[in-house]
C-alpha cells in the first residue's frame, strides 16, 4: 500500500517536471513567433495551452486524493501542498507564453517587434529558456542551491526588462505609442515568466528544508 503511495508521489513530482518542459517549449515557440511574425507558431502555442491546463487540473485532483486518503505529514505534505502552488505558477507561465503568442497574432502580418528591439527579445527568449530548464532540474533533483540560483538568472531578465524600457522611452524612439505599448507588455510577460520560476525555486526550498515559505513572492 505504501509502495503504491510513494509511486503516486513520484508520479506527482514527474508531472511537475513535465509541466516545465511543456511551458518551456511554449515560450520558445512564442518567442520564435513574435520574432518572425509566424502566425502558425503563435496559434500552436495558444492551442497547446490546453495541455498545460489539463496537467495542472490532473495534479490538483491527485493532490486532493492523496491528502484525503493517505493523510501525509512532514515532507510528503509539503510536496503535495507546495506542489499545487508550483503547478499554478507553471500554469501561469504557460499563460504568459500565450500572451506573447497573442501579441504576434494581434499585429500579424506586421511584426510586433521593431528592428531596434529584436536583440533584446532574442536575449529575453534565451533567458526564459534557461530559467525554465533550470527550474525543471531543480524540481527533479530537489536542488536547494539550484533553487536559490534561479534568482541570478531572474536578475538577467530584470536587466533586459529595464533595457527595453530605456529604448522605448528614448528620444530616438520613432515607432509611436502603439508599438511602445506592445514592446513594454511583451517585455513584462517575459519578466513575469522569470519571476514565477523564482517563486517555484523558493517553494522547492520550503519542501526540502521545511523553512517557512518566504513572503513577497509572485502568485
Amino acid at each position: 500500500m505504501r509502495t503504491a503511495y510513494h509511486e503516486q508521489l513520484d508520479a506527482f513530482d514527474g508531472a511537475l517536471v513535465e509541466m516545465t518542459r511543456l511551458v518551456g517549449a511554449a515560450m520558445t515557440s512564442a518567442t520564435e513567433s513574435i520574432l518572425d511574425a509566424d502566425l502558425g507558431k503563435a496559434e500552436a502555442v495558444i492551442r497547446g495551452d490546453d495541455a498545460i491546463d489539463a496537467v495542472a487540473a490532473d495534479l490538483e485532483d491527485q493532490s486532493m486524493q492523496l491528502v484525503a486518503l493517505q493523510a501525509p505529514v512532514a515532507t510528503d505534505l509539503r510536496v503535495l501542498m507546495s506542489g499545487l502552488r508550483i503547478s499554478a505558477s507553471l500554469e501561469r507561465m504557460g499563460d504568459l507564453a500565450v500572451h506573447v503568442a497573442k501579441a504576434t497574432r494581434l499585429r500579424y502580418p506586421a511584426s510586433a517587434v521593431p528592428a531596434e528591439l529584436r536583440e533584446v527579445i532574442i536575449e529575453m527568449g534565451h533567458v526564459a529558456e534557461r530559467i525554465v530548464e533550470r527550474t525543471g532540474e531543480v524540481l527533479a533533483n530537489r536542488d536547494v542551491p539550484g533553487a536559490a540560483g534561479l534568482a541570478v538568472i531572474d536578475d538577467e531578465m530584470d536587466r533586459l526588462h529595464r533595457e527595453m524600457f530605456a529604448i522605448v522611452l528614448s528620444p530616438m524612439w520613432t515607432y509611436g505609442v502603439e508599438a511602445a505599448i506592445d514592446a513594454t507588455l511583451i517585455s513584462r510577460y517575459y519578466e513575469r515568466f522569470a519571476d514565477h520560476a523564482v517563486t517555484i525555486g523558493k517553494r522547492v526550498i520550503h519542501i526540502v528544508t521545511g523553512e517557512p515559505y518566504n513572503a513577497g513572492l509572485v502568485d
